[in-house]
């Protein structure tokens, strides 16, 4: 029998949702990035259906996949705990049972949210609270990115890399088409408005697809790695032995993060990661 711990989208009773000003705004703005792409499918990019049916279906099956796949891990992102530590748990009771328990082994405290604090936790100003294995901030996600949603946001770096790729060829693809066909029937506007709304979704494209590409591969070389953003910076050695790091292979790290052997789990923004490494190790 196989035994999963799932993570949350609550924290204390209450749903997780960071309410920082700033982190707000740029979620907001990225639902607006994405609505930006939907607006030209539907007043540019579709109306080659005439000429070329098939191949304008299957670019709007991939645009709207690819779209959908965003936003769902970018709201699993933001709305999931990231792995939060309880606020004022370090009383002198809870730490004598934790010395009892662990065999008298140190026990650090936070002073800014009075937590004990977890090996690998890292406290974030941002969200006022100490994250297991924090890996940083993002304020496009407006959320920490730590244990328990850093398979979502590794699948949110992904699908918007892929959206963005897939809109920058089928962008260039219609504008070619509306050139040799003299911006007549190729869109739903005038060619001045068309050749402005595709220009401004190349450069979208061009941009995003590089950041997030970027991000994407730095986020699963940290995974193999096993080192946080926040460890990259600093000394790993004085952190983590280097005999456990041998023993920590890159495939065992990316199924620890993504939720067991490889499959469409991995792919699935709605299906949950396991939250400790105890818990992967020790599952029977």
């Amino acid at each position: 029998m196989t035994v999963f711990i799932k993570t949350k989208t609550n924290c204390c009773g209450r749903s997780w949702c960071v309410r920082d000003p700033c982190g707000i705004m740029c979620a907001v703005v990225t639902w607006l990035l994405i609505a930006y792409g939907q607006v030209c499918v539907f007043l540019v990019l579709i109306y080659s259906w005439d000429q070329y049916p098939i191949h304008t279906f299957l670019n709007f099956v991939l645009f709207e996949s690819f779209s959908a796949l965003a936003v769902t891990s970018h709201l699993k992102t933001m709305m999931t705990d990231p792995g939060a530590v309880a606020k004022g748990d370090c009383t002198e009771e809870t730490v004598e049972r934790m010395q009892l328990l662990n065999g008298h082994t140190a026990i650090y405290k936070c002073q800014k949210c009075s937590s004990i604090k977890p090996d690998r936790a890292h406290h974030c100003s941002v969200c006022e609270r100490c994250i297991r294995r924090m890996d940083h901030h993002c304020p496009w996600v407006n959320n920490c990115v730590g244990e328990g949603n850093q398979k979502f946001f590794v699948l949110f770096t992904m699908y918007i890399a892929l959206l963005s790729m897939h809109a920058l060829y089928w962008g260039i693809w219609q504008f070619v088409l509306c050139v040799g066909a003299e911006w007549q029937k190729c869109s739903s506007l005038t060619p001045p408005a068309t050749t402005l709304l595709l220009i401004f979704l190349l450069f979208e494209s061009i941009l995003f697809a590089i950041f997030t590409a970027v991000m994407f591969g730095t986020q699963i070389s940290s995974i193999c790695n096993d080192e946080t953003t926040i460890e990259s910076m600093r000394s790993r050695n004085a952190m983590m032995d280097e005999e456990e790091r041998q023993r920590n292979n890159s495939w065992k790290n990316l199924q620890l993060v993504f939720g067991g052997p490889f499959g469409l789990r991995w792919f699935n923004p709605l299906a949950n990661p396991f939250v400790s490494r105890p818990t992967f190790e020790y599952s029977v």
